[in-house]
């Protein structure tokens, strides 16, 4: 048997966690037709041997809401995109708030679909003295209900049973009580959920008052101005953290990368195909794949950040700020997921109902900082604080900080000037506070080091072999002074073999900069280094930057190929990060300064370096104008900030 489910519910009722636990990594996302909405597929093993096929639907207060999310769960309960109608539907519900998910149950169930409803965070609800009855639920409303947690598993087997059985036998809701015409939160909905919940639950003790202490927490996160002081330490902390801890495994995969090219070095014959496998394809994707750890660490404590209760908080502290900049409430999970891709947090303005506020999201989007950003960051914090993780870390949180606020001012500009209005306000529903899934957690941390591996095995490996190439030819004969010293070396050897090693070392460094400057790089970077010299880079760096439009993260293979950073001024084999630091420029100073690594910081900040972000602004917003736009701002912005920055600090 391999039927299909679709799983729907409230946001916060943990629908997701639950789609995890049934699916485990079977999991892909994808987009029904004709729709921007993401969903999530999985396979779910059953008892039996056969397989249901979840698709995990978006979290929404209401079959019946005008918002795409809403419509495309309609649509699909209704079988008018995908592959049909489903064969069942199972609807999560939470515990801990049954009056209002009963309402939504209650429109599911008007769909006339098999149906399965899962009482999530049952546990979490006892704890607190509910008492529930899933048998007398169950005859109620005339579907199988059965009692889970997705935090803890407990209830699985029976939820998987339940599906099974529904799905074969395909029984159609025939409630005992009937059904409100009402819409979710109407009148004859709430009286309909009121007189359920009396029969299936003891409601004194659902109605225990057992939260006083979270009603303390409640103020003070959600507070106007302690909240977002609130905000700023616990990022402030995580960032440190993330420095703190990562710097271990990064320094394990540094040495493995640095292993491995010289397993290369020892195995391969001298010649192309080595300089290409060490330099190209190795050093080029060590320099950003050494940032794995800190991509991880960072998704790993946002995980549990939000799985907490904190984050829905913290948004609804900065979101008075929001609409004093013109921004409107419902973009902040625009914004908020924009920091991971700002391709679909572009698409999610699709949500906001008013095309003004639409507008001024997608505006202030790009600027806020995505994971591809992460390993540039870590790179020039890395440079500018050495040995300083505390010091490291918040100058990373200010990167953040300078591109959210670089985002909310031009949404300020941009609703003062061509989109006149005001924003509308954002409702939030809070959820409880819990102690995070630590494995869910890490779930949704190795999913996104996995995407991140993915993209360092095609766009970052093909950029760093091109990159190579680019570099390595025309081939330009040594200079005069390279011969001279070799020469040199020649007559010394048999009497100083250690000054002599020491003469070739000096010869190899005047070839690598006589070819990387007469390379097509170099030649590219000659020709264009007049333009980014204001604000201290050479033609090196100029070549890395504009690399970067491509792809943000290969910004450090690009450096770590070009400049050849592979072994020290001795010849010794060194670590990624150590031969980015002691990279030179052809006169001989450091390649990346302290006012030179800060200018660059704030460069990658605020430049919008992602060519598919502009042509999915352009689709969204219906016009080029609105993205080249963008572009010219962010770019004009970015170059005036990187050039402060480096007069002050040079």
């Amino acid at each position: 048997m391999n039927g299909r489910v679709a799983l729907l519910g409230n946001p916060n009722t943990g629908k997701s966690s639950l789609f995890n636990r049934l699916c485990g990594l079977r999991t892909k996302t994808a987009n029904f037709p004709g729709s921007t909405v993401e969903h999530q597929m999985g396979t779910c093993g059953l008892p039996n041997g056969s397989e249901l096929t979840i698709i995990d639907l978006p979290g929404i207060y209401s079959l019946q809401l005008e918002l795409p999310e809403s419509k495309v769960c309609a649509d699909c309960l209704d079988g008018k995109i995908g592959d049909g109608r489903p064969d069942a539907a199972l609807v999560v519900v939470d515990a801990n708030n049954l009056p209002r998910n009963l309402q939504f149950a209650a429109s599911a169930l008007r769909r006339g679909l098999p149906t399965v409803i899962a009482v999530n965070m049952i546990d979490l609800a006892q704890r607190r003295g509910f008492q529930f009855d899933a048998v007398h639920a169950s005859r109620i409303l005339g579907v199988p209900v059965v009692p889970v947690s997705a935090r803890s598993g407990s209830g699985l087997d029976a939820l998987k049973a339940a599906l099974d059985e529904t799905v074969r036998t395909k029984p159609r809701p025939a409630p005992q009580i009937a059904l409100p015409d009402g819409e979710p939160g109407s009148s004859p909905s709430m009286r309909w959920a009121a007189s359920v919940l009396d029969a299936i639950a003891a409601a004194p003790a659902l109605q225990r008052d057992d939260s006083q202490l979270h009603d303390r927490l409640d103020w003070a996160f959600t507070h106007p101005r302690l909240g977002i002081l609130l905000f700023a330490a616990v990022m402030s902390l995580l960032f440190a953290a993330i420095f703190w801890l990562a710097q271990y495994p990064m320094e394990w995969v540094d040495m493995l990368f640095a292993s491995l090219g010289g397993v290369a070095e020892r195995v391969l014959p001298e010649g192309v195909l080595r300089e290409l496998i060490v330099s190209g394809v190795i050093g080029g994707v060590a320099a950003t794949v050494i940032f794995l750890p800190q991509i991880v660490l960072l998704f790993f404590l946002l995980a549990l950040l939000e799985d907490s209760g904190y984050l829905a908080r913290a948004a609804f502290a900065i979101d008075r700020v929001m609409r004093r900049f013109g921004l409107p409430g419902q973009a902040f999970m625009p914004l908020l997921s924009a920091h991971a891709c700002a391709l679909p947090a572009v698409m999610a303005t699709r949500l906001i109902p008013s095309r003004r506020d639409r507008i001024a999201t997608i505006m202030a989007i790009p600027f806020m900082s995505c994971s591809a950003r992460v390993p540039v960051y870590a790179l020039l914090t890395t440079l500018l604080f050495v040995g300083r993780p505390w010091a490291a870390g918040l100058a990373f949180i200010g990167c953040y900080a300078l591109g959210a606020i670089a985002g909310i001012a031009t949404a300020a500009i941009v609703g003062r000037t061509v989109l006149r209005g005001h924003p509308t306000p954002m409702l939030l529903e809070l959820p409880a506070y819990r102690l995070p899934n630590i494995w869910q957690a890490i779930r949704a941390s190795l999913d996104r080091g996995w995407l991140f591996l993915r993209s360092a095995g095609s766009v970052i490996l093909s950029i760093a072999v091109v990159m190579w190439w680019l570099s390595a030819y025309p081939l330009v004969p040594p200079p005069d002074a390279a011969t001279a010293l070799r020469e040199q070396a020649v007559q010394i050897r048999e009497r100083d073999a250690t000054a002599a090693e020491a003469l070739d070392v000096q010869a190899s460094h005047l070839e690598q900069q006589a070819q990387q400057a007469g390379s097509f790089s170099g030649m590219v970077g000659s020709a264009l280094e007049p333009i980014f010299a204001p604000i201290g880079l050479d033609r090196q760096l100029t070549v890395a930057v504009l690399t970067s439009f491509l792809a943000r993260e290969v910004f450090t293979t690009t450096v770590f190929v070009l400049t050849g950073a592979g072994s020290d001024a001795e010849g010794n084999e060194s670590t990624t990060l150590a031969a980015v630091r002691s990279a030179k420029r052809d006169d001989g100073t450091p390649l990346l300064s302290t006012a030179t690594s800060a200018s660059l910081l704030v460069f990658f900040v605020l430049a919008l370096q992602c060519l598919p972000t502009v042509a999915v602004v352009a689709r969204e917003t219906g016009s080029w104008k609105w993205a080249i736009g963008q572009l010219a701002f962010m770019s004009v912005t970015a170059y005036a900030m990187a050039l402060l920055t480096y007069r002050v600090l040079s």
